[in-house]
């Protein structure tokens, strides 16, 4: 039995108590939250709350820490429960720059704790399909792809909580609502090599942008665009992702990416390619992602291996976002390779 706690228990909690208690071998121990309200809603039952997370960590039997804080405080929280010797699932964005992103892998290393970042939507069943007909080379060399959140969070989600839309604690629409369309465009696409980028705040009080567009140039040689928005009117208007290459094009979209809009091979009849449609269409949103992820570093604990989503991987999303960022801050084109060894940090 592994063992996990919580801390934090606002909204995304629930994902992680729910994903626990649905995944064989895992079990809800403790929580943790300086909210006595919010901690009631999950401290029973044998759960233990806590106020404190230095506390929780000495005093409860905990083997790994979900960290569902606000995103400025992952660090710190992470590499608090790594030299307790606890596992970690870190919430998106594991961090809001490169140097801390680092830090908490180095310490998590040599502590020798697993590291896991929660982008659960790689386990989308259209996504699954999409990310084997690219290990299959199904689209062959690739010419350019986009990556689309078109997305309403109105003054009011904003005003819910101090942190949100703030620089130190939120980040802005690619670290906070995108972020995970660009962890799935890198996992489709590779690397990125060079980006440039505008950004504005537009139609929301908030200190951080609510719109940006990039352009990218992957290692490869393919280009992409990203376009990210909160101030689609008047609710959610589109999340996609859309590769296309010499010999296949294929469109994940849906207020939610998770239908398959194009699927178009040269090694597939239509009527295959409709079948793979079907299938997808049918069980569109597949087993919950948050549980793929519990289940996932109950596995790797077990066995002895580095889970599915590692430090790495949210450290690559994140190199990307602190880029666009720089390039829209600065007016230039940013390497990615400068952003990272050159000492910028976001």
């Amino acid at each position: 039995m592994i063992r996990y706690g919580i801390v934090g228990c606002g909204h995304i909690a629930r994902k992680h108590v729910e994903a626990i208690t649905a995944t064989e071998g895992a079990f809800l121990t403790a929580v943790c939250d300086q909210d006595k309200t919010r901690l009631s809603r999950w401290s029973r039952d044998g759960v233990k709350g806590y106020t404190d997370l230095g506390m929780m960590l000495r005093e409860a039997t905990v083997d790994v820490i979900c960290i569902c804080t606000p995103s400025g405080t992952h660090k710190e929280m992470t590499i608090q429960a790594a030299q307790a010797g606890k596992h970690i699932i870190v919430e998106k964005p594991m961090a809001l720059t490169i140097a801390d992103a680092d830090k908490m892998i180095e310490v998590c290393k040599n502590q020798g704790v697993l590291l896991s970042v929660v982008h659960p939507n790689r386990f989308r069943p259209a996504m699954e399909a999409l990310r084997h007909r690219v290990v299959e080379g199904a689209f062959g060399t690739f010419s350019h792809a986009n990556a689309t959140v078109r997305w309403n969070r109105d003054q009011d989600y904003f005003d819910q909580a101090p942190w949100r839309g703030t620089r130190a604690m939120d980040g802005g629409v690619l670290m906070n609502q995108a972020i995970h369309n660009l962890d799935l465009l890198l996992w489709m696409m590779g690397d990125v090599e060079e980006v440039s980028a505008y950004q504005a705040t537009r139609l929301r009080e908030i200190e951080v942008e609510d719109v940006m567009v990039s352009i990218l140039r992957f290692k490869s040689g393919a280009l992409g665009v990203i376009e990210a928005a909160v101030t689609l009117y008047p609710r959610n208007l589109e999340e996609s992702l859309s590769l296309f290459g010499e010999t296949g094009t294929a469109v994940v979209g849906g207020p939610t990416a998770n239908w398959i809009k194009t699927w178009q091979f040269a090694d597939l009849t239509p009527e295959e390619a409709t079948e793979i449609v079907q299938q997808v269409g049918e069980n569109p949103y597949g087993k919950p992602g948050h549980q793929c992820l519990i289940e996932d570093m109950t596995d790797a604990i077990q066995r002895g291996r580095q889970p599915l989503i590692t430090g790495a991987d949210g450290r690559r999303v994140l190199a990307l976002v602190n880029a666009c960022q720089r390039a829209a801050l600065t007016g230039q084109r940013i390497r990615l390779d400068e952003l990272t060894t050159g000492g910028i940090s976001g």
